[in-house]
């Protein structure tokens, strides 16, 4: 062998050598080309290298240090960035330097849930409209691509995207109508939007292990799952998938036929412990991975999942619960937290007002708000086009609480009712310019001791209260509101905002 293939091997065998590698500088997806940062607070920014290897992270004027872990973890804690840009980032280790390009400044908002988060602007109505409007280079997305994890995975797959009317059709509907009312509202200020969002999932997959374990109520939801890990056939599986699917492709044509809406194609069979509902699940491949990047506040769309379920009635656990789980894992304190209350839909599930209910009084929990849907289904679609309505809805919560405008922001909420001669009275919330009825104020209903409940008159009281009565109850107890899956508002406010349904029980 020459001398020179002899340099060549030798230098081959220090290049592979496990103990003399170094490992590249790495940033998560999250942090990406055309990535927004959260104006105005402390920003971590995280990523890896070799154990021990000093890394500098810089943007904006700033240049901040951080060490890698035992592990090889390393963050760097950004001071408080004006709204503005567009920036470099740049992360340098020992040996190679990356840089991220067209960084802005702005509000960061992160929108998870179910399809009815996942809905597309392009499949939202009058698309052709939004799309020639849809030249906002200010207004990014990051729509996260992974999929399920059985642990908290570290990253994920996504990139941002710049809205222009060549991008905006895959955004998710909800959130990008709320971050363009933002923008807009905000005089121009920069918004990122993270996309997260699973058609079809129950709460308790958007939720750590831990936080599910962690609640005595929620063993029925366990158990259901254990006893299918155990029971799990993939033969049974496969055939009864096959079985489901002839029936979906009869329904589906006859939907087409009809002009309807197909119903929704069965799920492949998979083992249960590594379903999308399965607990914890989303949680680890699609909120994991962000947890730690600064934001304003988190927006959510989902429920119709577990208003079909048996277990129902917990979802006034759930919610609280994985406000709680997220906020906690976050570091940013109570973060505004905002959800959109199920809307007026036909189904045969009986859930559908049980979740309305529980989410209607989660706004108990701190630095929350609820966009009031039930005027804006569809009824014959669990997937209403008009996203516009309840993306602008979310932003007026926003803009009022978040923001500090003067807006009214919500539709009327009851407070603790009375009863006296015969009469049921509730005082509203949010009652804003007074109550209105929208043609005859229909929907109340009052039951006496004996639970029965009875349809009844009802009609406004002043500018902030309604007296609802039946003749078929003379000592009303309990009285409630459009408690069915479909019912029609009546009750609003001056701003147009439709009064939320509810029941006192």
């Amino acid at each position: 062998m020459s001398a020179s293939l002899r340099r060549l091997a030798l230098a081959a065998v220090v290049l592979l050598s496990p103990a003399l590698l170094q490992a590249d500088v790495k940033l998560p997806a999250i942090f990406g080309d055309h990535a927004v940062l959260q104006g105005g607070v402390t920003v971590p920014v995280w990523g890896w290298a070799d154990p021990g290897e000093e890394v500098t992270v810089a943007i904006a004027g700033q240049a901040v240090k951080a060490t890698a872990d035992k592990d090889g973890k390393w963050t760097a804690r950004l001071a408080k960035l004006e709204p503005g840009g567009p920036h470099t980032l740049t992360v340098a280790g020992k040996k190679d330097k990356l840089t991220r390009n067209d960084i802005l400044v702005g509000e960061v908002w992160l929108g998870s849930g179910q399809s009815n988060m996942a809905w597309t602007v392009a499949k939202s109505k009058d698309f052709d409209k939004e799309k020639a409007a849809a030249n906002l280079p200010k207004v990014r997305m990051f729509t996260v691509a992974s999929g399920v994890a059985k642990t908290p995975q570290a990253d994920c797959k996504g990139s941002w995207v710049v809205c222009s009317p060549e991008t905006v059709g895959p955004f998710s509907a909800t959130a990008f109508f709320f971050g363009r009312e933002l923008h807009q509202k905000l005089d121009g200020r920069p918004v990122g939007l993270i996309n997260s969002s699973v058609g079809g999932t129950a709460i308790e997959s958007w939720t750590s292990k831990d936080a599910n374990d962690g609640k005595a109520e929620l063993t029925p939801i366990r158990e259901r799952w254990a006893k299918m890990a155990k029971e799990y056939d993939p033969e049974k599986a496969q055939a009864k998938y096959k079985e489901d699917l002839a029936k979906w492709e009869a329904a589906s044509a006859k939907a087409k036929d009809a002009g309807k809406t197909p119903p929704r194609r069965p799920q492949a069979p998979v083992q249960p412990e590594l379903n999308n509902n399965h607990p914890a699940n989303l949680f680890n491949g699609k909120i994991s991975p962000l947890v730690g990047y600064a934001i304003k506040g988190a927006i959510w769309y989902q429920g119709e999942n577990n208003a079909g379920q048996p277990t129902a009635d917990l979802y006034g656990v759930q919610l609280p619960l994985l406000i709680q789980d997220w906020r906690s894992r976050w570091g940013q304190g109570d973060f505004p937290f905002a959800w959109v209350q199920l809307p007026n839909f036909e189904t045969q599930a009986k859930g559908w007002p049980t979740v309305r209910e529980a989410m209607r009084r989660s706004l108990s929990v701190p630095n929350t708000g609820m966009a009031i849907a039930i005027d804006i289904g569809d009824p014959k679609d669990i997937h209403p086009v008009n996203k516009q309505d309840v993306g602008h809805r979310l932003a007026l919560w926003a803009l009022a609480t978040v923001y500090g405008q003067a807006v009214p922001y919500s539709g009327p909420l009851p407070g603790k009712p009375t009863f006296e001669g015969g009469k049921a009275r509730v005082v509203f919330a949010h009652a804003d310019g007074g109550l209105q009825a929208k043609g005859e104020l229909k929907g109340f209903e009052v039951a006496g001791e004996d639970g029965k409940w009875h349809p009844a008159d009802a009609k406004i009281d002043g500018k902030d209260a309604v007296v609802a009565a039946s003749a078929g109850v003379a000592k009303p107890v309990a009285v409630r509101y459009l408690w069915t899956n479909n019912p029609t508002a009546t009750l609003y406010n001056a701003a147009g905002l439709p009064a939320s349904p509810f029941t006192s029980e």
